[in-house]
């Protein structure tokens, strides 16, 4: 069975499993949980305030939807003319050995090397912060998936990190990221719900898929919490679920501004209950993680 693209039979067989990267140091961080909990802003957030710490931030847009360009409040034109890294054929054969779609039947490296993956495609952003937009795994029936999903597999863990690198992965929305295996590698896992059933349903299911992958710390963020009565129905719809061991819980309060700012987090790092909120999360999150200085090569 392949371990990335979930395939049986012959074009598994033709896959070349080369071996994992070394994690070195700094904080690789995955951000997940239910569409529409608000992901992109706390990811958004948590690498602009990390990159205004001194630490030096890569975050990674895996989301098909692509928004955490304009959610870092990188210009409109130049979010869209940003180009994926899996939209980039000529680098997508370059690093896997199959161009998109292409997959069935080739040679391909699930590990490639992309050490020089932020020199080459990451956009720079505001306080710093290196944008890296991977771009979605087409749909089915548009040919093997396995090129682009052993490229963006390999990014973080290709990057090699010093002592004061922050790598922030925004993932889609629900589950699909694990099934792929694209988590795997990752530090620890952020599961954002808000105090709705469904959200908390979809943050449990992660959190036990990201303790699935080897992610042995996982933290609960209560999003757009109005009250303590909030926080304790979502509490609530986690225990009915079965519980989790989260390493830690923060609530994050709902603000007006993050909807009349929408969606980029600018005036939110000026002076809200909300960024305060994330501060605070972001110092128990890299509490190991020192700056200044270098993702290096």
């Amino acid at each position: 069975m392949c371990d990335t693209c979930g395939g049986h039979g012959p074009t598994a067989a033709h896959h070349d499993h080369a071996g994992h990267h070394a994690h070195g140091a700094g904080a690789r961080l995955v951000v997940v949980g239910k569409g529409g909990v608000g992901k992109s802003t706390v990811t958004a957030l948590l690498a602009r305030l990390s990159a205004r710490r001194g630490l030096r931030v890569v975050a990674v847009d895996a989301d098909e939807q692509q928004n955490l360009a304009a959610t870092l409040g990188i210009g409109w034109e130049e979010a869209a003319g940003i180009v994926p890294v899996a939209a980039d054929a000529d680098y997508v054969e370059e690093k896997t050995g199959a161009r998109p779609g292409e997959g069935a039947g080739a040679m391909l490296r699930l590990n490639p090397d992309t050490a020089d993956i932020v020199e080459r495609r990451a956009v720079l952003g505001p306080d710093g912060v290196r944008l890296l937009v991977m771009g979605g795994v087409r749909q089915a029936g548009g040919g093997c998936l396995c090129p682009e999903t052993a490229l963006i597999q390999a990014a973080v863990a290709g990057m090699h990190l010093h002592p004061e690198d922050v790598v922030l992965m925004d993932t889609h929305a629900g589950v699909e990221h694990f099934g792929r295996s694209l988590a795997r590698g990752f530090d620890a896992a952020v599961v954002v719900v808000d105090p709705t059933f469904n959200a908390v349903q979809v943050g449990r299911e992660s959190s036990v898929l990201a303790d699935g992958l080897g992610i042995g710390t996982v933290h609960l963020v209560v999003n757009r919490a109005r009250s303590q009565a909030d926080v304790d129905r979502a509490l609530a719809h986690m225990d009915r679920l079965g519980g989790f061991p989260f390493a830690s819980t923060t609530v994050l309060p709902f603000d007006e501004v993050a909807l009349e700012c929408e969606p980029a987090v600018d005036r939110l790092l000026e002076d809200s209950a909300l960024a305060g909120a994330v501060a605070a999360l972001s110092q128990e999150l890299l509490s190991e993680v020192s700056g200044p200085v270098g993702v290096g090569a």
